[in-house]
């Protein structure tokens, strides 16, 4: 059974609709979660980033609705039909169920590929196939051409898209989803190794003793150059470390509070005394440093290794 160009047509059209939506919650994800406090000017840019890809979409959604079609959605279809050849199980739930399990097989894929987190990626993946089968045996029924395929694909994806953005509202002002705090850690819970990005590495131990690797820290006054690519120095060597759970030395907090982190002294003459907030969650908690400037920092961060 070929892929004929209506069929075509259809997948991409149905397999589009859904990103806005699915953009949106992302988004939404992201400004709930840790915004890396006192890293940037807030919800403006982002908002303004949200308006401008909603201009560029009818550029991007065509081509994202035609690579998922291709990938996922039309190999199911086909194998769905030669299933249901074999069996006496309707093609729309076998179409589902196949669907599911190319997703899974993506979702390995960037694993090793990329090493995403598989038990995340493979329900996304395995449910981005779900509304496009629907909303293919749904246009099955109808006749037309291209129009027929994409502009009730455009009246569902505006009304997923308003959908989600009433549910982030109603969520929010009625405190369903709480704002982001960051989790309460430990001297104990602290102590192990960090690692960031280029081999950065911090050993926090049992003692208040510090090993450092490649570690970001912040400058000497006058010892990095503002218009250089690193507005910090990285060092290696030993130091101290120290957990302030109350934000004392936090140089972005409100006098003698401000947000929990912990205290890195080195003991040679490399960089000073650097403060590293906590953030993420408790089951994968972070330490990172706004370098730079405050409206467009440099973040460090690291999570346990």
């Amino acid at each position: 059974m070929g892929w004929g160009s209506r069929r075509i047509d259809e997948a991409a059209a149905v397999c589009a609709a859904q990103f806005p939506a699915i953009g949106l919650i992302w988004w939404i994800r992201d400004q709930l979660g840790d915004d890396y406090a006192y890293a940037g000017a807030g919800g403006g840019p982002a908002a303004v980033a949200l308006v401008c890809l909603l201009v560029v979409a009818p550029l991007v959604l065509p081509v994202l609705g035609l690579l998922h079609a291709a990938v996922q959605v039309l190999p199911a279809q086909e194998l769905a039909h030669r299933a249901a050849r074999r069996t006496r199980g309707p093609v729309w739930a076998w179409h589902l169920a196949l669907s599911a399990v190319l997703g899974v097989a993506w979702a390995a894929l960037v694993l090793l590929l990329w090493d995403w987190p598989f038990t995340t990626t493979a329900p996304l993946f395995a449910a981005l196939g779900v509304l496009p089968v629907l909303g293919l045996g749904w246009l099955r029924r109808r006749t037309g051409g291209l129009r027929a395929a994409w502009l009730p694909a455009l009246l569902a994806s505006a009304g997923l898209f308003l959908l989600v953005l009433l549910g982030g509202v109603l969520a929010t002002v009625t405190g369903i989803v709480d704002e982001y705090e960051p989790p309460v850690l430990s001297d104990g819970q602290l102590t192990g190794v960090w690692r960031g990005a280029e081999g950065a590495v911090l050993r926090l131990g049992a003692g208040g003793r510090a090993d450092l690797t490649g570690l970001p820290t912040e400058a000497e006054p006058g010892s990095v150059d503002p218009n250089g690519a690193s507005p910090f120095a990285v060092c290696d060597g030993t130091g101290t470390w120290l957990l302030d759970d109350k934000g004392g030395h936090d140089p972005y907090g409100d006098g003698s509070e401000g947000r929990p982190g912990v205290v890195v002294r080195l003991d040679d003459g490399c960089g000073q005394e650097t403060y590293w907030r906590i953030g993420g969650t408790e089951s994968e908690p972070e330490l990172f440093v706004p370098f730079g400037d405050p409206d467009a920092p440099d973040v460090r961060i690291l999570t346990r290794g």
